[in-house]
């Protein structure tokens, strides 16, 4: 059997990239939805913002799942890619003071290579074809 050229790997890479992405930013989506308390408390302690209610976050979580989906589906790439990596970018920052204490937060860490995917997901977002809706509609 012949090995594979980049140019048929590229795009398997870049989809096992984009649902690994996709699988954390919806389980941080459904919380949203199913523990509002908790993301309040997370928007809170990470971002200084006090005070929001139940129904904000359903509306946080709602305009959050479609942005996501668009991202599995791979539409509008330059918006959705950007936008996942620019959402999570802002979540890995606004976590500096875990990372002052490493030993105590390892899982923090976590978020740097996810950004990092992001950012390969934004940048070769132009050849992550395979099963995208941008790929089904171009002959």
């Amino acid at each position: 059997m012949p090995e594979q050229t980049l140019d048929q790997r590229l795009p398997q890479a870049l989809l096992a990239l984009r649902l690994g992405v996709f699988i954390v930013m919806f389980m941080w989506t459904l919380d949203k939805f199913v523990a509002p308390g908790h993301a309040a408390a997370v928007f809170e302690n990470f971002y200084g913002l006090e005070g929001l209610g139940t129904t904000t976050f359903y509306i946080i979580g709602s305009l959050q799942m479609v942005l996501i989906l668009g991202f599995l589906a791979g539409v509008m790439k330059r918006l959705t890619y950007g936008l996942v990596f620019l959402l999570h970018g802002i979540s890995t920052l606004s976590s500096y003071a875990q990372y002052l204490n490493p030993f105590e937060n390892l899982l923090f860490f976590a978020a740097w290579p996810m950004l990092a995917a992001c950012f390969a997901l934004y940048y070769l977002r132009d050849q992550d074809n395979l099963l995208t809706l941008e790929r089904l509609k171009t002959p």
